[in-house]
């Protein structure tokens, strides 16, 4: 580790490798940070958003990037970890099946532990509350109750030395967060945002994640470096 991020305040950064969390990882840097990613090998039904994830990490120069391994297709549940459910082509009413049940519970919590251990009072998450598919676990009001347990949960919140859990994406339109990446030097050819990508990164453009992000660049006016198969 370099003298200079020991000097430098440190973040613990949930990327996944879509265009969220990848514009997170760049208004970290921005902020002055010393960028720690983290990703998930939870079983997810591609590993093309993991190769994103590490080429983002690479290209942002982040100081370490982790992937951590679990086994959310093990208790299943959502089409983004059951391959019996088929990823939905068009808007749906309610909560839709590409819900992970607990995801960002889980994500964060390693996340904390892993800030914990590096000294890293602050661990940003790309959820956001305006474009986004209805998942519980991005509103404001989790962000807040996870940030208030991890102060409970840990040495460091006991002991006086809490942490923050930032959203900066939480209020943010898809085309807002486009045109504050663009702003940031964020690669957006890069990343896989698509739900049922092929091995290659390439989308289907039919999903909700594909939809979002399509709209997203039409809203900003700019161009989608999206592949698609």
């Amino acid at each position: 580790m370099t003298e200079q991020t020991l000097d430098q305040k440190r973040a613990v950064i949930l990327l996944s490798g879509g265009l969220d969390s990848a514009t997170v990882v760049a208004m970290a840097r921005a902020e002055g940070y010393s960028c720690y990613t983290m990703s998930f090998d939870y079983g997810q039904r591609h590993r093309a958003e993991l190769d994103a994830a590490a080429r983002v990490a690479r290209d942002l120069g982040v100081v370490e990037h982790k992937v951590i391994g679990l086994n959310l297709n093990g208790i299943g549940g959502s089409a983004l970890t059951d391959s019996s459910i088929d990823v939905p082509e068009a808007p749906s009413e309610g909560i839709p099946v590409t819900y992970v049940p607990a995801r960002n519970t889980v994500f964060l919590s390693l996340a904390l532990g892993w800030a914990e251990v590096l000294n890293a009072r602050d661990i940003f998450i790309g959820v956001n509350a305006v474009d986004y598919s209805g998942y519980p676990d991005c509103r404001p009001e989790f962000v807040e109750s996870f940030e208030r347990m991890a102060n409970l949960a840990t040495k460091a919140g006991v002991e006086g030395n809490g942490f923050r859990i930032l959203a900066p994406l939480q209020n943010l339109s898809k085309a807002e967060i486009v045109k504050a990446g663009v702003g940031l030097g964020v690669d957006y050819s890069l990343t896989v945002s698509c739900y049922q990508a092929d091995n290659d990164g390439r989308a289907c453009g039919k999903c909700d994640s594909c939809r979002l992000r399509a709209e997203g660049f039409q809203a900003a006016g700019m161009a989608d470096p999206t592949r698609y198969f």
